[in-house]
């Protein structure tokens, strides 16, 4: 006979908590994004025009500024120092292009000068995609196993799990000071006036809880796998 909830799992109720955060943070970061976005600079420059201003402007002249497909896939890529701007930042002479330009090449002065967290955050890269591949079966193998070492995988498949979490973490003030650097160097060149560093202030402010909600939504899901594992992990 079959039961209603029978097969019912109550921790899931942290995953949907994660998810529903994580969507809350990403329909407010596009919201706002596209609310900035429809804001003409006064300077009239584009992201990529505005991105080659900062970098010159803090003495960084072996970065390269590139177009990539896609809405919103900026990023600075350190290991060949290129920085790529997407096609809602690249051409696009809004605040809110300009913002985020700014943004990515924060993370080429945390390189340039050396900031530890950055450095941190790339040395967990290839552990955090090793983790991610390997430690729910690990998990698994623990839990579907009656054995004695079954609580070693459990083990190990937690830790590697954990450094997600950790990446996460690390992320955040990265996220956060590179956003500081842009708004100073936006301010400090004149590229955006007093009210217009207002908006980008806010475009950058969601975005950055979009990282939040990304680390949030992680946490609950290590919660979770210590839940369902707590009486296998002794």
């Amino acid at each position: 006979m079959f039961y209603p909830g029978f097969f019912f799992d109550p921790t899931y109720i942290l995953i949907i908590i994660g998810v529903a955060i994580s969507m809350v943070a990403s329909s407010k970061m596009n919201a706002t994004f596209q609310k900035y976005q429809r804001v003409r600079s006064r300077s009239g420059l584009t992201g990529r025009e505005a991105a080659a201003r900062v970098l010159q402007a803090n003495g960084i002249f072996d970065v390269t500024i590139e177009h990539v497909s896609g809405n919103l896939t900026d990023h600075y890529d350190p290991r060949t120092k290129t920085l790529r701007l997407s096609d809602a930042t690249y051409n696009q002479p809004s605040v809110a292009a300009i913002g985020v330009a700014a943004h990515e090449c924060g993370h080429a002065i945390q390189h340039q000068v050396g900031y530890a967290p950055l450095k941190l955050r790339g040395a967990l890269v290839p552990i955090v995609n090793f983790g991610s591949t390997i430690s729910w079966p690990l998990i698994l193998i623990g839990l579907l196993f009656n054995s004695q070492s079954a609580h070693l995988f459990i083990n190990l498949g937690i830790i590697l799990f954990s450094t997600a979490v950790i990446f996460q973490l690390v992320t955040l003030p990265v996220e956060f000071n590179a956003s500081n650097r842009a708004i100073k160097a936006l301010s400090n060149t004149g590229l955006l006036y007093d009210d217009e560093l207002a908006m980008t202030r806010k475009v950058l402010g969601a975005a950055a809880m979009t990282y939040v909600a990304g680390a949030t939504a992680t946490a609950l899901q290590l919660l979770r796998i210590l839940i369902l594992t707590r009486g296998r992990r002794d």
